[in-house]
């Protein structure tokens, strides 16, 4: 790596100075990604310094010995630009010229030079307030709501393609991979264009025409600002996709008022999501401090038809190669790319292997009335980890019952009852425990029909408090939800849970009860006895 980076580095020196179009002097290197290096340059003509990208993909080898595939990925890249350079919008880095050069075989794009910082970088100094955070959306939001207008979609929307201007406000940048509808698709290479973390769980089924991928993309980079950490992100980049496929997502604890903005639209139906206009109501409301009533979910924006015209273009990672695992419905779809990615297949059959294995159904002639016992279960990182099977799971798990339950079974699997934190659903279940063999560090588990596991590691922290959750009093829950049910301003709920963790600040352990519809939703906070300490009202 250290000889890579030397040669890396030897070529960047070689090309600052270099005049590119006759007219833009390369000054140095501002960052690279999968389509290509964006250089700091100055424009010799007005005297005034832009941005420039050479748009040169990952996996340029394979155009280069394909001149046919050269020429429509160019061709693609100019219709693309030439598009985004019709988009007028404050919040969208400006595009002044499209170079083609004899010198070279790719296309430079000239644009604006923001002056300021990544979101990404900033996230590194620290979290962002829930306020700071919606502004920040608002933003981004009015960026996609213009590029899905003029038939753009991004697919990459991610803390690294936020830049923050002095002023604070945000610019969305790096359109290099966004689908352009209308276009033919040009590629063939058969990736996945987008970053693991940030990708709609549609995307990794293979719909590549929904706006309202954006919109989770800028929920979850919303998330993690606030957050301090991305909750799909595992061990490895197939247990990542795994999870951002099948894994609900956890509901935010440090969002406040920004909270029901983030969960109306990460839910894994695309057309549940709210549409680009109502989601800017709910971040305007966030910014505000406040939770304005929306009325019913409108549909989530427009969907773009499949092109289907030229060769078909395949979603692709630019840093991740190696194609995500695939569902059966999907395997003709992988099988067709599998000649450029020969070693790849052995890689992407394991990991169709182990999801299906991990997810397929019960027997049915099983009928799950008695315990099963601990089978071996391997993870992706080559660990295994018990899979407990109690036998038909309760109808309500955020019962005492259920809530038992799904605790005796968990118990199992952790190899102890303390958590850092417990999230219940009506049908499911997740935990974080301290880790069985790894100092200060945790892992993440799961309960579902009636069988509890390990999902694999979460991370290391040697500050984060535990509970036990055999401390809680499970016998309170039902006069918490009459209590719930009648003050929280939620009269005809469509989802209900249960949270108990531990304070950020003085580490004191709560039960949250939760319950939302389509306006937002209110949580009762109570102590592990089952006393009710505040209530959180919707619009409270």
């Amino acid at each position: 790596m250290g000889l890579v980076a030397s040669v890396c580095a030897m070529s960047e020196r070689g090309e600052v100075g270099r005049l590119v179009g006759g007219r833009f002097e390369l000054l140095d290197r501002l960052g690279s990604g999968g389509m290509g290096t964006v250089w700091r340059a100055r424009d010799v003509g007005l005297h005034r310094e832009v941005a420039i990208k050479e748009v040169r993909p990952v996996d340029a080898a394979t155009f280069e010995n394909n001149p046919a595939l050269a020429a429509q990925q160019r061709e693609r890249v100019l219709r693309e630009s030439r598009a985004l350079a019709r988009l007028q919008h404050p919040n969208v880095v400006s595009i002044y010229q499209i170079i083609e050069s004899p010198e070279s075989p790719y296309p430079w794009i000239v644009m604006e030079l923001v002056r300021g910082t990544s979101l990404d970088a900033r996230l590194r100094d620290g979290l962002l307030a829930p306020a700071e955070a919606a502004r920040i959306g608002r933003d981004v939001l009015g960026a996609l709501r213009a590029a899905h207008a003029a038939g753009i979609l991004h697919r990459d929307v991610k803390p690294g393609n936020v830049l923050l201007r002095p002023d604070g406000s945000a610019v969305l940048t790096d359109f290099g991979i966004a689908a352009l509808h209308d276009s033919t698709q040009l590629t063939a290479t058969g990736e996945l264009i987008g970053s693991p973390e940030y990708i709609a769980p549609e995307r990794l089924h293979g719909d590549e025409t929904k706006t309202a991928s954006d919109l989770w993309s800028l929920a979850m980079l919303l998330y993690v600002g606030v957050e301090g950490h991305h909750p799909m992100r595992r061990a490895t980049t197939m247990a990542t996709l795994a999870a951002v496929m099948t894994d609900p997502v956890p509901p935010p604890r440090r969002a406040g008022a920004l909270g029901p903005a983030l969960s109306a639209v990460l839910v894994r139906d695309p057309a549940a999501r709210p549409g680009g206009e109502q989601l800017d109501r709910l971040l305007m409301a966030a910014e505000q401090g406040s939770v304005v009533p929306l009325g019913p979910a409108t549909p989530a924006g427009p969907a773009f038809p499949a092109q289907h015209s030229g060769p078909q273009y395949q979603p692709r990672y630019s840093a991740y190669p190696t194609p995500p695992p695939a569902p059966a419905h999907s395997r003709n779809r992988v099988l067709g790319v599998a000649a450029a990615y020969a070693v790849s297949a052995v890689v992407v059959i394991a990991a169709v292997a182990f999801l299906v294995n991990s997810f397929q159904a019960d027997d049915p002639s099983d009928t799950g009335s008695t315990p099963r016992g601990t089978e071996v279960v391997s993870l992706p990182d080559g660990s295994t980890t018990g899979a407990t099977t109690t036998g038909a799971a309760p109808e309500d798990l955020t019962s005492p019952a259920g809530a038992r339950a799904v605790v005796s079974a968990l118990t199992q699997v952790m190899g102890g009852s303390k958590v850092s934190d417990f999230t219940l659903y009506t049908d499911s279940a997740t935990a974080t425990a301290p880790a069985a063999k790894v100092p200060n560090g945790f892992d993440d588990f799961t309960y579902r029909d009636g069988t509890a596991s390990r999902k694999g590691p979460d991370t290391v922290d040697a500050d984060r408090a535990v509970l036990d959750l055999n401390t809680v009093n499970w016998d309170a829950l039902p006069a918490l939800w009459e209590r719930a049910e009648k003050e929280l301003g939620v009269p005809q709920p469509t989802m209900r849970y249960v949270i108990v963790d531990t304070d950020i600040i003085d580490g004191t352990p709560s039960l949250k009860l939760y319950l939302s519809d389509d306006y937002g939703g209110a949580y009762l906070l109570a102590n592990l006895a089952g006393e009710v300490v505040e209530m959180f009202p919707r619009g409270g």
